[in-house]
């Protein structure tokens, strides 16, 4: 298949395809990572020979979509970050024995090659995201989910990132193969002027602000036919992300990753990654977004009352009990649902609703 005719492909079949149904693992607190400020300019050439990117730090290579119920990927991954007042810098270092691509053509659907993935939501209240992609061949598709598709997401296709910068490099021969690679690495330059739009949050950040990010590489086992490069047929995707969803679903906001901006430049210190004393709210409220949603599929209505709601049969949580014993507040209608908790030091309630946008009322 050519990529004009996987372009015509309607992208949200292709998601319900690549994320079938399935149960979910139990979940474990996302990782962190200390994002220091670039030391000088940055050359987008995918090789990352800067000084600053020699002194910033990598993240933990990536796991299995799905966590460490899975054996971990066969080739690792590993991403740095960077920041200056124009630009959040990323770039990643994937290791393939075999680099290779297909698809040319701006927007195509680019994880129907073997890609590596972009996830950003500034706020973290899992609505208005950005999501970019790139395959080897530097093919970019970048769009704007309004919310996840589990949500009835309408995912604007057309969005472009104005002033994006980004190049790959090959550690090897691309599309050739008759030898082995080492493998390629990616470097993107993301205007904050774009993420401006519906980031919700000071941009650039401030000292110390955490956005919602995470990163997944997609890889499909493939075949050599006449030289070239084949996808194995009817086989699921490899999927490897920064951090785990704990299930087989990139979409799922409120389990990525945190990423703590500081202006200290990189190489110049050690800043400490603080985790928010309100992050086992928000995870509750969550659960309580889960339980309502196996609810309303078995009765087709929303529970009135959280005695409706088992949590112990919850996968996802480890623990039934209330965050510092915080009670819920539930309000119910006939089309959703509002749940809301105090926050664990702050005059600030936090909210979910049927739709599972978390936000907070209050500073």
């Amino acid at each position: 298949m050519n990529s004009e005719s996987k372009s015509d492909t309607t992208p949200e079949a292709v998601v319900a395809e690549r994320y079938p149904e399935q149960p979910e693992h139990p979940i474990k607190p996302p990782y962190g990572y200390i994002c220091y400020r670039a030391s000088g300019p940055i050359e987008i050439d995918g090789k990352m020979d800067e000084e600053s990117w020699k002194n910033a730090p990598w993240t933990n290579y990536f796991a299995d979509i799905e966590g460490d119920v899975q054996p971990k990927p066969r080739y690792k991954t590993r991403v740095k970050m960077l920041w200056d007042d124009e630009y959040f810098y990323i770039a990643a270092e994937m290791e393939e024995p075999h680099v290779w691509g297909t698809l040319t053509k701006r927007d195509s659907i680019i994880y129907m090659d073997n890609d590596f993935e972009v996830f950003i939501d500034p706020d973290g209240d899992t609505h208005l995201y950005y999501e970019i992609e790139i395959n080897a061949l530097n093919t970019v598709w970048d769009l704007f989910l309004v919310k996840p598709y589990r949500d009835g997401a309408p995912a604007i296709y057309n969005w472009d990132i104005n002033g994006l910068k980004h190049a790959v490099h090959v550690d090897g021969t691309l599309n050739d193969s008759s030898d082995v690679d080492k493998g390629w690495t990616v470097e993107f330059a993301i205007p904050w002027a774009v993420l401006r739009e519906c980031a919700y949050m000071r941009t650039p950040p401030g000292e110390g602000d955490q956005w919602r990010v995470n990163f997944s590489r997609v890889e499909w086992d493939h075949e050599i036919v006449d030289g070239k490069y084949e996808k194995v047929k009817n086989r699921l995707s490899n999927d490897q992300t920064w951090t785990p969803q704990y299930a087989r679903n990139i979409h799922l906001p409120e389990r990525w990753g945190y990423v703590q901006f500081t202006n200290t430049v990189a190489g110049k210190g050690e800043v400490e990654f603080v985790r928010d004393p309100d992050e086992p709210i928000r995870n509750y409220l969550m659960e309580v977004y889960y339980a309502q949603k196996r609810y309303f599929k078995a009765n087709k209505r929303w529970a009135a009352s959280l005695d409706d709601l088992n949590f112990k049969e919850s996968m996802s949580m480890d623990n039934p009990t209330p965050p510092n014993g915080a009670p819920v507040k539930l309000q119910t209608t006939d089309v959703g649902f509002a749940a809301a908790m105090d926050s664990v030091c702050k005059p600030v309630v936090w909210y979910v609703n049927e739709v599972s946008r978390l936000w907070k009322v209050g500073k």
